[in-house]
């Protein structure tokens, strides 16, 4: 069985490659600064994950995951999702703060104990923070949402958000914005970064880089 180390990294690459162009590399330095690591550090994993077929390592380039690396990286983010959402609707911990906790758990729970969870949960879709949760095989559902920033005007739905610090969850929960909130998006402004938006009929102004982060349809 992989160790948590492996499991962190190979959840890291998969992490950054979702959101990039699916023919590019990994570059080792997105890696580093996923993991807070030096890049050396993340070359000597390389090529051990390389040499375990989970990744394909590309000397001053970057890697490309293989189907094993990315299968690895799937069942992680499905403990860690589900765990998630077990802490949330069980448990009754706050969305805010669940994350490192799934982050402690991911590691040590059995292929069992997961599946059992995931018959318990009612084999849910989706995380508290909106994130897809993939199947025993490594399904999940289709993500046909962007971020808020790119949203022309006009109604929509809040469905994930993409940061996990406490702090800015716990904003957004007293903002009216979380996964499910309906809201309606007035305009942006490019120039100024400010996107307007109205949430159960209150105005509410955000950064762009917030925007960024909450994904709507």
């Amino acid at each position: 069985m992989p160790s948590s180390t492996v499991e962190n990294y190979l959840k890291a690459i998969y992490g950054i490659a979702e959101h990039s162009d699916e023919q590019a590399l990994v570059p080792i330095g997105k890696i580093a600064e996923a993991l807070e690591l030096t890049p050396g550090t993340v070359t000597t994993m390389m090529k051990h994950l390389d040499k375990e077929a989970f990744i394909r390592y590309h000397p001053r380039k970057g890697v490309e995951m293989l189907d094993k690396g990315r299968l690895m990286a799937l069942q992680v983010l499905r403990r860690h999702r589900l765990i998630e959402l077990f802490l949330v609707e069980v448990m009754h911990l706050d969305w805010a703060h669940v994350h490192d906790e799934a982050e402690v758990l991911e590691h040590a729970l059995s292929d069992l104990l997961v599946e059992r969870i995931d018959e318990m949960l009612g084999r849910p879709a989706y995380d508290p923070h909106g994130d897809p949760i993939p199947d025993a095989t490594g399904a999940m559902r289709e993500d046909r949402s962007r971020p808020m920033v790119d949203r022309e005007p006009g109604p929509c739905r809040l469905v994930r958000v993409s940061r996990d610090e406490p702090e800015f969850l716990q904003w957004l929960q007293k903002a009216g914005l979380r996964p499910g909130a309906e809201l309606q998006v007035v305009g942006c402004d490019r120039l100024g970064g400010i996107v307007e938006i109205e949430v159960a009929g209150q105005p509410l102004k955000l950064g762009e880089a917030v925007a960024a982060d909450l994904w709507v349809v």
